[in-house]
């Protein structure tokens, strides 16, 4: 008979209860895996849903895909996960092409995709959410973790301080480790700036990622019987514009409603100058670039702009994940291995498996 080390036998025979923040698509991962693994977790999430940059904005025109655009498969872990649920994701034939000139003018009509382009309907968010909803209670929304602490009553594990609606306080203790799948900066915050871990704070300080703004405009004039929509063939672009690095004709993708709706992201150098204006500055000044671009001068009926402070990685951590095993304390996110919806899932499964 093989005796295993007190630690594995640790490992195989007790259920931990683990504090995940943040319900993005990385954070979900990570619960659902270490849930299946036979373990308790709590999941804290600041806004009122999951879903974190896979968000979907509903208004009276249809949704508009306010972060991620779409997602690509590549590892057969992704691929596997998204065939629980087949009918939830489907391909978007985006005709894509290149704007090389702040005009608007191209180099060619069409440029075929290296691969498939795929979204969830009737929003990205819906693909988050599907992934959370058998997490049921253990998923604590609008509650914003300030706080990572030891725990009063036994120092051997954490305690998080949150604050909710109403600026209701309260503290939820008894954790044996504390996983974050959160943006950068706001690791590096909750790890009190390496007074919890200098290791895995010096790792995160070398990230670079850069803030997006996104504007979101309909057209429900374009909805006539004798007009099929406006502007353009195309249905999205990458751009080379100074302001606008991104457009998308939301009302292209599968399960979308038909109004004429479009979605911008502004360039990561211009997004960062503007970072500190108001919505209504940077959404008159996108409008303008976005009638440029595409020729479209009508007067949108919906304009909404939204900016997101950390959104797209230019210096990746270059692991999957981070792990403090002596301190309990874990990481994960995108901007770990890079910036696409894949590299999140990947990162919050991984380190799901480790700590497991």
């Amino acid at each position: 008979m093989t005796t295993r080390p007190a630690a594995d036998r640790h490992r195989s025979t007790s259920s931990r209860h683990y504090a995940v923040v943040g319900a993005g698509i990385a954070g979900v991962a990570c619960a659902r895996t270490l849930v299946q693994a036979g373990h308790r977790v709590t999941v804290f999430e600041r806004e009122a849903t999951a879903g974190g940059r896979m968000a979907s904005e509903s208004t009276a025109f249809g949704k508009f895909d306010s972060g991620a655009q779409y997602f690509t498969v590549r590892d057969p872990r992704f691929a596997r996960a998204l065939e629980l649920a087949p009918q939830l994701c489907k391909p978007w034939s985006a005709n894509l092409v290149r704007v090389l000139d702040p005009h608007g003018r191209v180099a060619e009509a069409a440029l075929p995709a290296l691969e498939p382009h795929w979204v969830a309907q009737p929003g990205m968010d819906a693909l988050v959410t599907a992934w959370a909803a058998p997490l049921g209670d253990s998923l604590v929304t609008d509650t914003r973790v300030t706080h990572i602490e030891a725990d009063t009553l036994d120092a051997r594990r954490w305690q998080l301080r949150t604050s909710g609606a109403g600026d209701s306080q309260h503290v939820y203790s008894g954790f044996d480790a504390v996983l974050l799948a959160v943006p950068p900066g706001r690791a590096r915050a909750l790890l009190g700036d390496g007074k919890l871990s200098a290791a895995l704070s010096e790792k995160i300080e070398a990230v670079r990622i850069a803030p997006c703004w996104t504007l979101m405009i309909a057209f429900p004039q374009a909805n006539q019987p004798t007009l099929s929509h406006l502007g353009p063939q195309w249905n999205a672009a990458r751009s080379t514009h100074h302001r606008v690095a991104w457009l998308a004709r939301e009302s292209s993708k599968p399960g979308r409603d038909r109004i004429e709706r479009w979605t911008l992201q502004a360039s990561a150098a211009w997004s960062q100058e503007h970072l500190r204006d108001d919505a209504a500055r940077v959404a008159a000044k996108l409008l303008r670039a976005f009638a440029e671009i595409t020729g479209i001068r009508a007067e949108p009926s919906h304009v909404q702009a939204r900016c997101w402070p950390e959104a797209q990685t230019q210096v990746p951590v270059g692991t999957p994940h981070l792990w403090d095993a002596k301190r309990r304390l874990g990481v994960a996110g995108d901007w770990c291995i890079g910036h696409r919806v894949e590299d999140a899932f990947l990162s919050g499964l991984t380190l799901a498996l480790e700590v497991a």
